[in-house]
């Protein structure tokens, strides 16, 4: 299995044009799940089903935030609910397409990353909603995380290198860090910061992921505007 899906991987870039980076902590375990998934998908279910339900799931981790807001014991194990949906359907729907070898990549990629932009904008307005998250916080994280999407997607035009993660973190490790959030919110959810009290758990992520956000960005420029002068430097 794991050959076949260093295979597919390996086609996959041939066709896109560019190739994906992904080496969070559960890249690897996570792509051989995702391809022995796919290959036992019946075969009426496409990638565009995926996609949908992706996106119609993200849709419900911003509406739970929001009913949890009154009904916690109800809106937050369906916080958890819709965030394994959307990762059924997010990570499912390119992997589909590969073992099937089905791609349309420039479809693909516009489509999966316009999904993406839409999913997470409702997931932080949710939040700004729910009362468990300072609205400017939320949106001060949307604009990081646009900020760093944008350079991602410069990238991969320029370099033809499209990374899914930074370190160790990639969208599946942010989906259960988000799950355990969620679920610890049962219980309180206030996190004692020495100097300031007690803290919303959710402002306390959205400061460290907000951190994490511009070192990303930075490092990744620096990264990319090295490479480039390296390449074209004109003699």
């Amino acid at each position: 299995m794991r050959a076949s899906a260093t295979t597919i991987e390996t086609a996959s870039a041939r066709l896109a044009g560019h190739t994906r980076v992904h080496g969070s902590l559960l890249a690897r375990a996570e792509k051989q799940a995702l391809v022995w998934m796919a290959s036992r998908l019946p075969a009426r279910i496409n990638s565009d089903h995926l996609t949908a339900l992706g996106f119609a799931s993200m849709a419900g981790v911003a509406a739970s935030f929001v009913l949890a807001r009154s009904s916690p014991g109800a809106g937050l194990p369906l916080v958890v609910l819709f965030l394994f949906l959307n990762w059924l359907g997010d990570s499912l729907d390119g992997t589909v397409t590969r073992v099937r070898n089905k791609q349309r990549p420039r479809y693909g990629y516009y489509v999966d990353h316009v999904v993406d932009i839409a999913g997470t904008s409702m997931m932080l307005a949710g939040l700004a909603l729910s009362g468990y998250m300072h609205p400017l916080l939320a949106v001060s994280t949307l604009a990081l995380w646009l900020l760093v999407a944008g350079e991602s997607f410069l990238a991969t035009n320029a370099r033809k290198v499209f990374r899914l993660s930074f370190m160790w973190l990639g969208p599946t490790e942010l989906r259960i860090l988000i799950a355990a959030a969620a679920l610890s919110l049962l219980g309180g959810g206030m996190v004692p910061i020495p100097g300031l009290g007690p803290c919303r758990l959710f402002d306390v992520i959205g400061v460290a992921v907000s951190a994490g956000l511009i070192v990303a960005f930075t490092v990744n420029v620096a990264r990319n505007v090295s490479a480039l002068y390296r390449e074209e430097t004109v003699r």
